[in-house]
C-alpha cells in the first residue's frame, strides 16, 4: 500500500476504510485511476476487514475476488471500503466499494466480491 501512497483512514470489527491521492504514476492513458490501483486498493480494504475478525495468531489470503468497474475513477482522492458479509472459521466472505471524491462530491465508481481466507501455521505469513 505503501506504493500506492494509501493510508488506513477507518478500522472497527469486520470494517475498514483505505484512502489515497489522484497521481499521475497511478493513472491509466486518459488520467483516471488505474483499474489495477483500484483492484488493489478494494483487496486490501476487504482483507484487512477480514482480518479483524480472525483470530491474532493467524493471516489472511484473498482466494477469489470479482470487481465491477462502475465508472473513470476520476477524482481528487479515493475511498475503499471493505466489509465483512459473514466471517467463518477459515473462510470469510467481504464486499468492497470504491468512491472517488472530487470537490467535497462523493461518486461510487467500482464494488467487489471477496473471499478471504484465513491461513494458520506458516512463518512466513507472519508480519
Amino acid at each position: 500500500m505503501a506504493t500506492l501512497g494509501a493510508r488506513l483512514a477507518a478500522i472497527a470489527p469486520g470494517s475498514v476504510d483505505i484512502e489515497l491521492d489522484w497521481a499521475a504514476g497511478l493513472t491509466q492513458q486518459h488520467g483516471f485511476l488505474h483499474a489495477g490501483v483500484v483492484s488493489t486498493a478494494l483487496d486490501s480494504a476487504c482483507g484487512y476487514a477480514a482480518l479483524t475478525l480472525m483470530p491474532e495468531e493467524v493471516a489472511v489470503l484473498t482466494i477469489e475476488f470479482k470487481i465491477n468497474l462502475l465508472a473513470p475513477a476520476s477524482g481528487e482522492c479515493f475511498r475503499m471500503e471493505g466489509r465483512v458479509l459473514k466471517s467463518g472459521r477459515t473462510i470469510t466472505v467481504s464486499e468492497g466499494h470504491a468512491f472517488a471524491l472530487q470537490a467535497g462530491h462523493e461518486k461510487l465508481v467500482a464494488t467487489m466480491g471477496c473471499t478471504l481466507m484465513a491461513v494458520a501455521g506458516r512463518e512466513q505469513l507472519r508480519d
